[in-house]
């Protein structure tokens, strides 16, 4: 089974359904991953019930960040703000399907780290 996945994960690394930047957008956060240098941006469109409509990533990193963040912005749309709120790390595991080590783990969470901190508000610009 975890062939499977993997190949789903090689598949959405090389063809992701989600790649690009949403201009406008109404939520929009930007991380990295100072271990290893993955760096993933989330652009979120919503309607006026906070429902996502439309969503879109880029950024670059491994296989696993770059999967998990095409498989989480499938499932996050026809989503509420809410609903995303109350994504966890299983979730996340769920949608890749296989066992992560240590250091694959924080490739894989950095899209939900994203999303998340999208959604509570934190704006990219607070520190400057």
């Amino acid at each position: 089974m975890e062939d499977l996945y993997r190949e789903i994960i090689i598949e959405r690394y090389k063809q992701p359904l989600y790649k690009g930047v949403l201009e406008p957008c109404d939520i929009s956060f930007e991380d990295e991953n100072p271990l290893c240098g993955d760096r993933v941006r989330i652009d979120l469109r919503v309607d006026a019930e906070g429902k996502v409509v439309e969503a879109a990533f880029s950024g670059h990193g491994c296989a696993i960040s770059q999967a998990a963040s095409d498989l989480l912005l499938e499932a996050v749309i026809g989503k509420t703000v809410e609903e995303i709120k109350a994504l966890s790390k299983q979730d996340i595991l769920d949608m890749l399907g296989i066992d992560l080590g240590p250091v694959r783990l924080k490739c894989a969470l950095l899209p939900l780290k994203v999303i998340k901190s999208g959604v509570y508000g934190v704006n990219v610009g607070d520190d400057e």
